[in-house]
């Protein structure tokens, strides 16, 4: 890719150049990563081992009882895994409407679906992987063994969950030792997490689902009123799938199809295509206005219609990509005035908790790789003895019956992580995503365009401001958005509010892209300046 390399943005970053990177969103994760590399290993290798760490020095954003997803190029084709877990076979509209009254808990272990991460790494090394899965996992067993000093970052998240989450089962006792968060530089350690790893990684993840750790994890459910059983947690297996894609500046854009969101990315873009965009300003109020609504037409359709693909019956992914249908949700955008849109009807219609990842190596094979317990620590549960904290994406689900996404046994939710990758031509480009809820559909829209279209570098399109669609008109942005801007937003109906926790409300992203068609000149990186983060590299 042929980028500027000016940086106009506030920062202390620049990007990295080298032939073998990781870049993740804590620096002992990337050193994980790069270990792996080191020893030989490909990038899916490094992807995995950087995720493992991740489980155990940025506890707050995930665990070994997240779920994952994950984009591979191998060197001659993309690979899409969907690593979502589904929902146990006990649930249904009715199970919630006896047990908590027709919602959905967005903690405790009616949140909980099967956790699919651990296979996910199973699923992944088995078709990629080069080194012995066992030392893959080695470097996060001495991390969560010996501990780690805690982040800046990480530690502020940490203390905001509390709250909410210290009186759920196990918590307190596996994140709060001394009755409190950890502090900055504190050292942390979780010996329950690393004897976990150490059986996962002698069984090849088959201890999660079928062995020890699956038996304390039925064992605790059962004890706390949860649903979930050991026929549910054997039955699991991830789903390799194909990506889907869109064409937009010269390049295909592909995403992980439904049950993710990718797809609000893919169809924001698409209807961009129907706009000059690029003969706009990079940071004008003219070229944010027409991303926000075109970002707010497929969040519309994305919330009416995205469920588990096989959930999908009245509308498709294709439906929702289709072009003349985008072009035509691309005509409701007025360039002067900012709209509420309700969700459209394609031709066969009648805050979050992420990690996300990438690695590179200098054979050519890229991972781009997401990882999450969804809000924060996720339910708040964690299963003593084992060090496993769980998601709670089972509140993804509607009760709603005439939805796509309502309930049901064995069924993913719809989720909100999403690995991007980037071709041309039918050749890798990069790798990217942008953690963070509702903002990574927006975090690829913003920073595709500034890359592809007005050529910034990565750690430019990175460090920019952001803004984040919210409900309505309202607009999330950072304060470090110029004040012209915000007021010529402002005048066109946006009710833009500056928001100052950049950390939790506007995503963090990793990008490494290749630098050309030539593997030897390697790749640049980019880690986001909101997190403590790093790309590192040889």
């Amino acid at each position: 890719m042929h980028f500027d390399w000016t940086n106009p943005y506030p920062t202390i970053r620049s990007p990295l150049f080298a032939r073998n990177v990781v870049a993740t969103s804590q620096p002992l994760a990337a050193q994980a990563g790069l270990q792996m590399l080191r020893a030989g290993g490909n990038a899916v290798d490094a992807a995995i081992a950087a995720a493992a760490a991740m489980t155990i020095v940025e506890p707050c954003s995930n665990g070994l009882g997240s779920d994952a997803f994950a984009l591979v190029w191998d060197g001659r084709e993309l690979a899409g895994l969907n690593a979502s877990g589904s929902a146990p076979a006990a649930w249904t509209p009715e199970y919630f409407e006896r047990r908590h009254g027709g919602a959905i808990p967005m903690r405790g272990w009616d949140s909980v679906t099967v956790p699919g991460a651990v296979a996910g790494w199973a699923a992944l090394h088995a078709r990629f992987g080069t080194l012995a899965f066992a030392d893959l996992l080695a470097p996060a067993i001495e991390l969560a063994e010996r501990g780690y000093g805690v982040g800046v970052v990480t530690a502020d998240k940490w203390a905001r969950a509390l709250p909410a989450l210290q009186g759920q089962p196990g918590f307190a006792a596996a994140f709060m030792p001394r009755g409190r968060a950890p502090a900055p530089g504190e050292r942390f350690a979780m010996p329950d997490a690393a004897a976990t790893l150490r059986r996962i990684a002698d069984t090849g993840g088959e201890d999660f689902y079928r062995g020890e750790t699956a038996a304390r994890l039925v064992a605790h459910a059962a004890a706390h009123g949860g649903a979930m059983t050991a026929a549910d947690l054997a039955g699991y297996t991830p789903s390799w799938v194909e990506p889907i894609a869109i064409d937009f500046a010269g390049h295909r854009v592909h995403e992980i199809p439904p049950n993710g969101q990718g797809i609000a990315a893919l169809m924001a873009l698409g209807m961009l295509r129907h706009h000059d965009l690029a003969r706009l300003p990079v940071d004008g109020a003219d070229s944010l206005h027409l991303q926000i609504e075109a970002m707010k037409l497929a969040f519309a359709d994305t919330y009416r219609w995205v469920a588990d693909e096989r959930s999908m019956t009245e509308v498709s992914a294709d439906d929702l990509l289709d072009d003349a249908y985008l072009a035509e949700r691309a005509r409701r955008i007025d360039p002067a005035r900012a709209q509420d849109f309700d969700a459209g009807r394609p031709r066969r219609a009648p805050r979050g908790g992420t990690i996300y990842l990438a690695a590179a190596d200098a054979r050519g094979m890229v991972a781009s790789f997401i990882q999450s317990n969804y809000m924060g620590f996720g339910s708040g549960i964690v299963v003593p003895g084992t060090g496993v904290s769980l998601q709670n994406r089972g509140c993804g689900f509607t009760l709603d019956a005439g939805h796509p996404n309502v309930v049901a046994p064995g069924k993913r939710p719809f989720h909100t992580i999403i690995p991007g990758f980037l071709t041309r031509a039918g050749r890798p480009v990069m790798a990217f995503g942008v953690m963070g809820g509702n903002m990574q559909p927006q975090g690829h829209l913003q920073t595709l365009v500034r890359m592809l279209l007005h050529r910034q570098q990565p750690q430019a399109a990175c460090d920019a401001p952001r803004w984040k669609v919210a409900t309505g008109l309202d607009i999330d942005c950072e304060p470090t958005m110029a004040p012209a801007l915000v007021e010529a937003l402002r005048a066109r109906g946006h009710a833009l509010k500056p928001t100052p926790d950049a950390t939790m409300d506007f995503g963090s992203g990793q990008f490494i892209a290749r630098l050309s068609d030539d593997p030897d000149d390697g790749y640049v990186a980019a880690s986001d300046s909101r997190r403590e983060g790093q790309a590192v590299g040889f």
